[in-house]
């Protein structure tokens, strides 16, 4: 019979939130289930003897009490550990939004930010947003970027889930909405496979406002799953994708698995894979690595 996998990751997984899970576990009516910990008092494996699609939604509905915890409920076959990962830059793979702290060099964050904010909760188109913000940006000098760039903060675990996917022969892709002089750097930073960026113009070291076509939106995420699953030989099955913002939806649902990182409401909406109390390495622990196997 096929296994389903329930993944528990918090800061402290003690023996009391171990029990209250199996507990809710077995009031769906499993019979038969093993505790694996993947990472004591980090991350467990609930393994139960089913593969109902059904039993999956009661089973999230059920543990969706027990906080503060991800949970995260699929089946455990050999589709759970990924070949390819494509991630989200901005408030995924790193903390900030990059294009709100290259406003902040010329004192614009305060009318960029909300901008940006309704673009990633889907209320405005995201290339109307980015042309409209990049208008006002237009006369920025070159090296505001590169003292953005000097004040970047990864998001934590990123560095973790890119080195360990990468340590055990995964790819790991950068993709963003963002700039490409930002997507390069920091894939070459964490050893990123690819990575892609928008392409800004500049004339005499100055940003002129316009973005160059094409325009990385949420049309050019989802083909970029699909480019790189035909390119690579990858089965969708094998890939999983992470993000935030309503821009990343299409990838998240073209992807096998799609993960949203304090996710916007489109995100939580988009797919029951939730990190909203702990980091990036949650996402290694959901396809079933070990706390020895990870790469610090």
């Amino acid at each position: 019979m096929a296994e389903i996998a329930v993944t528990i990751v918090g800061n402290n997984l003690n023996s009391t939130a171990e029990n209250r899970a199996a507990q809710l576990i077995k009031e769906t009516g499993v019979d038969g289930l093993r505790i694996d910990r993947l990472h004591p008092g980090r991350a467990i494996d609930i393994l139960v003897k089913a593969d109902s699609t059904a039993l999956m939604a009661l089973l999230r509905q059920k543990l969706s009490a027990l906080e503060p915890f991800d949970i995260f409920v699929q089946a455990n076959d050999h589709f759970r550990k990924k070949k390819l990962l494509i991630a989200d830059m901005d408030a995924t793979i790193i903390q900030q939004e990059t294009l709100d702290e290259l406003a902040a060099h010329m004192n614009l964050k305060d009318k960029i930010a909300p901008i940006t904010e309704k673009a990633m909760r889907g209320e405005i188109d995201f290339q109307d947003a980015l042309r409209m913000r990049m208008k006002m940006l237009a006369g920025l000098p070159l090296t505001a970027i590169y003292e953005t760039l000097g004040k970047i903060e990864y998001s934590p675990g990123a560095a973790t889930l890119v080195k360990t996917m990468k340590h055990h022969g995964a790819k790991c892709v950068l993709v963003s909405g963002g700039f490409e002089q930002f997507t390069e750097a920091i894939a070459q930073t964490l050893g990123f496979y690819k990575n892609f960026g928008n392409q800004l113009e500049v004339i005499d070291q100055k940003l002129t406002g316009i973005v160059i076509p094409p325009i990385i939106d949420k049309t050019a995420k989802e083909r970029i799953v699909v480019d790189l699953s035909r390119a690579l030989g990858y089965d969708l099955k094998q890939i999983a994708a992470i993000g935030d913002g309503a821009n990343d939806v299409p990838m998240l649902k073209k992807a096998g698995t799609g993960i949203g990182y304090f996710g916007k409401p489109a995100v939580i909406e988009a797919t029951p894979h939730q990190i909203r109390h702990t980091d990036l390495v949650s996402v290694l622990y959901m396809q079933g690595y070990r706390q020895e196997e990870l790469a610090e």
